[in-house]
């Protein structure tokens, strides 16, 4: 993994491709190159089931001639057909249909400092270290009473770079590494087996949590769920545990995606600043979290990239949006292209959370008579057209304000207008994946069961 620390191969490679498709012709061009490795491990029952080492290297060139477009892409970073592949980029952008609003990012918005967001972890483990750490999980996991099978316990870790070059003069680059550990564990037998899983997953391996612990939470989870009943039809109050309320903010990121807005094909086209929640409620989009699993310094297009609240006090402030979509909308880019070597960029978020309340989630539930908790949600039966909302779920009954049993095969139901609308968060946010959340309560979801 340490050839992946000298850049200087794939930022030459992609000048190069960026001078030779102005000397082919095009107008403007800009060339991203990705060079990532990553190795990985799967242990089931003590034994090695997997592993696995890949690495690759790609780049792509996307060349304007006038306002029409073209991308291609390549695996042979040797270099030896630059000029042939910018040749090609050139004549098919100009038999491609002309875009209105295709073109570079303005200069005056491209990123001119680079804060150390510390992406890089220096210590990467080797494959008998990851094959340690699965094992921990795996025997945390069976020592725990009730669990009768190992469902498979797997770390990994990796380091992918990526480098952009610009006919307006922008260079930049950076390198992220990642490490993962996770256990599925199995509890029951015959047809009463419930299965549950946690895992982590971190820029430094210093911040994963600790083999033991996840082994422990997988087979305590899967026991919880044992012996699951069904509920009646109702309408309830429901609390979405933290891993799963993240994708009420996902469902958000979503619909305020300028790509889906400029196509009039979001529920929320036409509320931008106008009030969706609670006036205590505060979604934040930040690119610069040190060692965030998203962090980044600039898009996709060489833009800076800035924390935003994407709601504040309730208000949707924002679209997501690249230059494309920006110039489509009559606004200005907020610096949130992504791009793959083998496409145009297109808008997205980086690292979401949901702004923790000021209650512990005992005390978010402590008056719900009745209610519902979930733990997993399944399917993804959400309309981003007409904000319905329907998705099967797992978790636990509440009663009398505490969760007293496990409840399968129900389906929740509703509306993300009014989802939003009662929203209120708990104060235990962990930043642990990419979209994080808080325990959060939902009043009068329909709950859909026997």
């Amino acid at each position: 993994m340490t050839a992946l620390l000298d850049q200087s191969a794939l930022t030459d490679l992609a000048e190069r491709l960026v001078a030779a498709a102005k000397k082919a012709g095009a107008d403007a061009a800009d060339a991203v190159a990705v060079r990532g490795v990553s190795q990985g491990v799967e242990i089931r029952d003590g034994r090695v089931e997997e592993s696995e080492r890949a690495e690759g290297d790609d780049v792509g060139l996307r060349v304007l001639v006038g306002k029409r477009q073209a991308v291609v892409s390549t695996n042979d970073i040797g270099g030896g057909n630059v000029a042939a592949l910018a040749e090609r980029a050139v004549a098919m952008a100009k038999v491609a249909p002309e875009d209105a609003f295709a073109g570079l990012a303005d200069p005056a918005l491209l990123a001119k400092t680079f804060p150390d967001l510390d992406l890089l972890d220096p210590n990467v483990p080797s494959l008998d270290e990851l094959e340690a750490r699965a094992r921990e999980a795996e025997e945390a996991a069976l020592a725990v009473k009730g669990v009768t099978k190992s469902g498979s316990a797997s770390a990994g870790s990796g380091i992918g770079g990526m480098v952009l070059v610009t006919s307006t003069g922008f260079h930049g680059a950076y390198l992220r590494s990642s490490q993962s550990l996770s256990m599925t564990a199995i509890a029951g037998e015959g047809t009463g087996m419930e299965r549950d899983y946690d895992f982590t997953s971190a820029i430094h391996g210093s911040d994963l949590e600790a083999p033991a612990a996840i082994g422990r939470s997988a087979g305590e989870r899967a026991i919880a769920r044992l012996n699951p009943r069904k509920v009646a039809t109702c309408k309830a109050p429901v609390v979405f545990a933290p891993r799963v309320a993240g994708s009420l903010i996902s469902h958000l990121a979503g619909a305020v995606n300028g790509a889906s807005v400029a196509r009039k094909t979001s529920f929320l086209k036409d509320k931008l600043g106008q009030v969706l929640f609670d006036s205590s409620i505060r979604i934040i989009d930040d690119p610069l979290r040190v060692r965030g699993l998203r962090s980044q310094t600039f898009d996709a297009e060489g833009v800076a990239v800035q924390r935003r609240a994407i709601v504040d006090d309730g208000v949707l402030t924002t679209w997501l949006l690249d230059s494309a979509t920006a110039r489509e909308l009559g606004m200005t880019t907020t610096g949130h292209a992504h791009r793959g070597v083998s496409s145009s960029p297109s808008p997205g978020a980086y690292n979401l959370h949901l702004e923790p309340g000021d209650v512990t989630p005992e005390e978010l539930m402590a008056d719900i008579k009745d209610g519902f908790y979930i733990t997993d949600l399944i399917g993804s039966g959400v309309n981003g057209v007409t904000g319905d909302y329907s998705r099967g779920a797992s978790g636990f009954w509440i009663e009398n304000g505490k969760p007293s049993y496990a409840v399968s095969e129900v389906t929740i139901a509703g509306h993300l207008f009014d989802i939003f609308k009662s929203m209120r968060p708990a104060n235990d946010l962990v930043f642990k994946y990419g979209v994080n959340s808080p325990t959060v309560r939902i009043e009068g979801l329909t709950i859909a069961g026997r």
